[in-house]
C-alpha cells in the first residue's frame, strides 16, 4: 500500500562534477603532508575517524591507517560507541553524525562537513511525517537510517538495510501493520518479499533512483558472465535484472564469495574500494545512471558524501568547528528505536 503522504518538499541537489571541480587537487607529496598533519592531530586529540563506504578512497584509506573504521552508518555509529577515543570524526552525511552521537552521547562528534545532507533524509521532514504517523496509530512506526534524529524519535524501530526485510518479516508474522518511511524503492521491496502489510512513505536517494534499466539491460549483455549487484534502495525494474540485493556489506561480500570474475554494481561507486579489498583479482563495473557520459546529479556517487575531503577533514582538527549536537529529549527516543532493532539483531537466528 502506497502512503498517501505530504507533498515532499524540494530540495536543490548539489552536482558531483562541480564540488569536484571546486575541491583541492594535490600533488602526492602534498597529500601525504596533508595526511601526516591530520594523523599528528588525530593523535593529539584522541580521536577516531569513522568514515563510510560512499565517502572517497582517501578519507578510507585514512580511517584505516589511523585505527579508524570504514561501513555503513549504524555500524560506524557502533564502532564509535565501542572505541575509547573522545572524539570521533564522521566522515559522511549529516544523519550519520547524528547517529554516533544517539548512540554515544558522552562523545564528542564532529564531521567535515554540515553541508553534507541525504536527499532520504531531506525528503522526509519530521514536520510532515509526524502528523503522517498519527493519522496511522495501528500502524508500527520503521524508519530507515537515513533519517533525522527528529523522524528516528517518532519511530517505533530504526533499521539498516540489512535487517530491514528480517524485522519487518518479524512485525508481520506478530500480526502488526507497518508504516514505513522513507525510501520507497526499499520499502516496495520488502513488501514484496515479506507480504507485510505496508503504508509506504515517497522518499527516493537520488543515488539508486537514477540507474536506469534499459542501459543496465545493455551493459548485462555487453558482460554476460558478470553478476549484478544490487542495493535495494534501487527501483524495482533494477532489482528485478539482479542476482544479489543487498546492503552496503552484503554486496561486498557477495564480491568476495560468487565465483564471478566481473560484478555490475548498482550501488554508490565509491564502495568498490573495500569491494577491491575484498576481491583484488575480480573486476567491478558501475551500473549506469540516467547522465553518466554527460550532465548528471549523482553519476553513481552521492555529491554530499562528495563533500567530505581531507581539506575539510583538516580544517575541523584545527578549529573543532561542525559539531553535532541532539536534543537530550529528541536523543532519548531515537536511542529507544534505535537499541530495539540492535536487540532484534542481537536475538536474530536464535530460538
Amino acid at each position: 500500500m502506497t502512503a498517501t503522504s505530504p507533498i515532499i518538499p524540494t530540495f536543490k541537489t548539489p552536482v558531483t562534477a562541480q564540488i569536484e571541480s571546486l575541491r583541492p587537487h594535490y600533488s602526492a607529496d602534498e597529500k601525504e603532508a596533508l595526511k601526516n598533519e591530520i594523523k599528528k592531530l588525530l593523535k593529539e586529540q584522541d580521536a577516531v575517524l569513522v568514515a563510510h563506504y560512499y565517502v572517497d578512497q582517501d578519507l578510507q584509506e585514512l580511517a584505516e591507517e589511523t585505527g579508524g573504521y570504514i561501513s555503513d552508518s549504524l555500524d560506524m555509529a557502533k564502532f564509535g560507541n565501542q572505541h575509547p577515543a573522545k572524539t570521533l570524526i564522521v566522515a559522511g552525511v549529516r544523519f550519520m553524525g547524528e547517529t554516533a552521537k544517539i548512540l554515544t552521547p558522552e562523545k564528542r562528534v564532529l564531521m567535515p562537513t554540515l553541508d553534507a545532507e541525504c536527499s532520504l533524509d531531506l525528503s522526509c521532514p519530521i514536520e510532515e511525517f509526524s502528523p503522517f504517523c498519527d493519522a496511522h496509530p495501528d500502524h508500527t512506526v520503521v524508519v530507515y537510517a537515513n533519517t533525522s534524529a527528529d523522524v528516528k524519535a517518532r519511530a517505533d524501530y530504526v533499521v539498516t538495510s540489512g535487517i530491514a526485510l528480517d524485522l519487518v518479516s518479524w512485525l508481520g508474522k506478530q500480526g502488526k501493520k507497518v508504516l514505513w518511511a522513507p525510501d520507497k524503492h526499499l520499502g516496495n521491496y520488502i513488501q514484496k518479499v515479506s507480504g507485510v502489510e505496508m503504508l509506504r512513505w515517497q522518499g527516493a536517494c537520488i543515488v539508486h533512483d537514477e540507474f536506469k534499466t534499459r542501459s543496465l539491460g545493455e551493459l548485462i549483455e555487453k558482460h554476460p558472465e558478470a553478476g549484478v549487484l544490487v542495493h535495494p534502495e534501487s527501483p524495482d525494474e533494477i532489482i528485478a535484472l539482479a542476482d544479489v540485493v543487498g546492503s552496503t556489506t552484503q554486496i561486498i561480500n557477495a564480491a568476495k564469495d560468487l565465483p564471478n570474475q566481473e560484478f555490475i554494481v548498482a550501488t554508490d561507486k565509491a564502495i568498490f574500494y573495500k569491494m577491491k579489498q575484498a576481491a583484488p583479482n575480480k573486476k567491478f563495473i558501475a551500473a549506469p545512471t540516467h547522465g553518466e557520459g554527460a550532465t548528471c546529479t549523482s553519476c553513481a556517487h552521492c555529491p554530499w558524501m562528495a563533500m567530505n575531503g581531507l581539506h575539510n577533514l583538516l580544517e575541523v582538527l584545527k578549529t573543532g568547528k561542525n559539531e553535532i549536537f541532539v536534543d537530550e529529549k529528541v536523543r532519548l527516543k531515537a536511542f529507544q528505536s534505535t537499541q530495539r532493532m540492535l536487540d532484534f539483531a542481537n536475538n536474530l537466528g536464535k530460538p
